[in-house]
């Protein structure tokens, strides 16, 4: 029997129509039939009159198909040919004709490495040829769909190519790894596609891409075929810059941003500002305040606005609500042109439930675990990521280098670590499972995080990866390679940076005391000290701090309007001068009275009034002297780098310290009253013989003060104080903040 007799013919039509086969691309397509003798093609076009089988290369007919059957198989033999060619299909439709190229002609465009990697856990580049890629194949240009499936029985890619037809583009299936694949000419930007995914059970669900580039706006979840032009960069003197700079040893004043909420437009305030108006608004302002960084809280695509971004479902996908990647390209390419560090804040900790997503994505469990004791979030209803799985593990690795390589991110801050790294987070006994030691630690997180922070390192000199890690792990920021092996609790994390949660804790408690109770909670301003060198420590004051009723930080603090601002601007000299690098969330640089709301905008118009312009234009001060100032960054994890004049005078809530840069006698001294008590002839110790002069006064008028200082000059007296041998009698103003510096 030949192989295009009726009887394999009519078999074909049946395992078609009905699925029934392990390789649709050996029926489809283009193939050798009569033992090589003769080429067949055959496709599947539902609703097609007719079908002709055009050469690609000349343009000419070379064979009109038989239709099979009614449902649109069609097929026929190549008259003479017997030699593979690239060829179009013309198709009649009912009251439409157009020419397709066959995507059933093309071999498989993966890699045996790329998908060895892959599915080992070791592959960072995954994106160049998951999701939806372009590519030039054979001369011909067009997209090449591919997507991760295992327990699938059938994969489609649908869109506005095939009118969402599921049976019209099946994908190649790679049995030994778990991929799906097929190229399609006919693709073109922006076009919307899902994958649909027939379980192993026989159920048709439809998934979005979760490599997609780019997304549909909420509600709407179809993923979109990206750009294909690349996005010319102009900021290289940046990135060779950046490749030599040392962060522990460099001012890092930190300005977090919701984008959505920072500033709106429009008659009823509720537009988002595209990227082009945040270069020409946000760009202009983080300089002139004079921070070093900008952070974004999450922008990758997420439907529920009052997540924050914090929920995301296009992990890969920037969100639309600002604009395209392109416009998110130029706008960190601005930033980095006007020398400021862009941070994306990068959630791998948890993924939401939503049907489109990731959750049970081919019907069973590939990117979670089975069990709830492990991969669900009791605090959040979402799921945890199966971080001891290969492919998963490739997919956050992937993640976090497209945002590091395809969109310059000068770093990333990974959201609630500590959540990643205890098996019993948030959770009762009973409800978790022990590790294979019978300990609480997560060991395929550790291992994850471990392995990002070494990849991202390598791969991206000078980026800055930075832990939310609100517990006392040892060793989040130090070296990998210093671990216990021995020791599950005792992992190295191998992070830049960690937010010190004991310092904002203990210090937002001190804030929130009247001041006549202070001096008996003098610890929490001083006792951070204690273990400051313990890890590489950013200071947050984050979003988090006025959300959720916690009010804003100027709510937070007692009594009248004037010991409020003056408080909070005593405060931010405080955290100015303490150890350990900078963060800020917006809003709170001109100390905004109510607490964030994610749906409107900051209320700028209380920068007309007095307190709040002299808010911002301390902390703009402090920020400029800051980032002049090496004794201010150069040793924050140094302990040479600091010493206490007084940390123990409670009854007064007066603090005082120095901070030094190496090598030098010269120290820059901060002297900070928590009280509304005006100090005269108050001493303090001066560790030389030369004139200090104040080089900030937070009750200057300029910020709203009372003008209570020293006249600009302090003149030493050889009187050993402190541990130091000269001294000198100042005036403290009420509810202030101090900075001297010799003159």
């Amino acid at each position: 029997m030949t192989q295009n007799a009726p009887e394999f013919q009519n078999g074909v039509d049946v395992a078609l129509l009905n699925s029934e086969y392990l390789d649709v691309f050996g029926l489809l397509g283009m193939h050798a039939i009569n033992q090589g003798k003769a080429l067949s093609v055959r496709c599947f076009l539902r609703g097609a009159l007719s079908v002709d089988v055009i050469c690609y290369k000349t343009g000419r007919k070379v064979a009109s198909l038989e239709k099979s059957n009614e449902q649109g198989l069609f097929s026929g033999v190549m008259g003479r040919r017997v030699k593979p060619f690239l060829y179009k299909l013309r198709v009649k439709y009912p009251f439409s004709q157009e020419e397709i190229i066959d995507p059933y002609q093309f071999s498989s465009l993966l890699s045996d490495d790329d998908t060895y990697l892959f599915n080992e856990g070791r592959q960072q580049q995954a994106y160049q040829f998951l999701g939806a890629n372009w590519r030039e194949v054979q001369g011909i240009e067009g997209v090449h769909f591919c997507v991760w499936a295992p327990n699938a029985k059938r994969v489609s890619v649908l869109g506005d190519f095939n009118h969402w037809d599921g049976a019209i583009h099946v994908m190649r299936q790679h049995l030994a790894n778990g991929l799906w694949e097929i190229f399609l000419p006919n693709a073109k930007v922006n076009q919307h596609y899902k994958f649909e995914i027939v379980t192993a059970n026989g159920e048709r669900i439809e998934k979005s891409d979760p490599y997609a580039k780019a997304m549909q706006e909420a509600p709407s979840n179809a993923s979109l075929v990206p750009q294909k032009q690349a996005y010319q960069w102009q900021d290289e003197q940046w990135l060779a810059k950046r490749a030599d700079i040392e962060w522990h040893q460099a001012p890092m004043s930190i300005y977090e941003v919701h984008l959505a909420s920072w500033r709106r437009k429009g008659d009823d305030g509720q537009q988002y500002l595209n990227y082009q108006e945040l270069i020409e608004q946000l760009v202009p302002y983080v300089v002139e305040m004079g921070f070093t960084h900008l952070q974004l809280m999450p922008i990758s695509e997420y439907p529920f606005d009052g997540s924050w971004g914090y929920q995301p479902v296009g992990l890969y996908a920037p969100t639309c609500r600002f604009g395209d990647a392109a416009g998110l390209k130029a706008f960190i390419d601005a930033c980095h042109q006007a020398g400021i560090a862009v941070i994306l804040d990068w959630v791998a900790a948890h993924f939401p439930k939503d049907p489109h997503g990731l959750t049970q994505f081919d019907g069973s469990c590939l990117y979670e675990h089975n069990d709830p004791r492990q991969g669900e979030h009791p605090d959040w209803d979402t799921l945890i990521y199966n971080y001891g799985r290969g492919e998963v593990q490739s997919y956050l690795l992937s993640n976090a280098h497209y945002w590091l390589n395809e969109f310059h991110f000068d770093g990333l801050r990974l959201d609630a670590v500590s959540s990643m790294l205890y098996l019993d987070y948030s959770r009762e006994p009973g409800q978790w499972l022990p590790n294979q030691y019978g300990g609480r630690e997560n060991l395929d997180a550790i291992a994850f995080l471990q392995a990002l922070n070494q990849r991202m390192y390598q791969a991206f000199p000078g980026v800055c990866m930075i832990a939310e890690e609100s517990t006392a792990w040892p060793g989040v920021t130090h070296l990998i390679g210093d671990s216990n092996p021995q020791d599950p609790s005792n992992q190295n994390l191998g992070f830049g940076f960690k937010w010190n949660m004991g310092w904002m804790n203990d210090s937002l408690g001190y804030l929130k005391r009247d001041p006549i109770y202070r001096k008996h909670h003098h610890q929490e301003l001083t006792f951070s000290l204690v273990y400051q060198y313990t890890e590489q420590f950013i200071l947050s004051l984050s979003h988090d701090e006025v959300v959720h009723g916690k009010g804003s930080l100027l709510h937070k603090i007692p009594n009248d309007d004037w010991q409020k601002f003056a408080t909070l601007r005593a405060y931010y000299g405080f955290m100015w001068g303490h150890p350990g690098k900078k963060l800020l969330f917006m809003g709170n640089e001109f100390a905004q009275r109510d607490e964030w709301n994610h749906n409107k905008s900051l209320d700028w118009h209380l920068t007309q009034f007095a307190p709040h312009s002299g808010m911002q234009l301390w902390l703009k001060d402090l920020n400029q002297l800051y980032k002049a100032t090496e004794q201010l960054w150069q040793q924050d994890s140094d302990n040479g780098g600091f010493a206490w004049l007084d940390c123990n005078n409670s009854e007064a809530s007066v603090i005082s310290f120095a901070r030094y840069n190496k090598g030098s006698d010269s120290p820059v001294i901060f002297i900070i009253n928590m009280t509304p008590q005006v100090h005269q002839g108050f001493r303090v110790g001066l560790p030389s013989n030369d004139n200090y002069c104040e080089r900030l006064n937070s009750d200057s008028e300029a910020y709203g003060g009372s003008n209570v200082g020293n006249q600009g000059v302090i003149c030493p007296q050889d009187h050993p104080y402190q541990g130091c041998e000269y001294s000198a009698e100042i005036t403290i103003a009420p509810l202030s903040c101090l900075v001297l510096a010799k003159g």
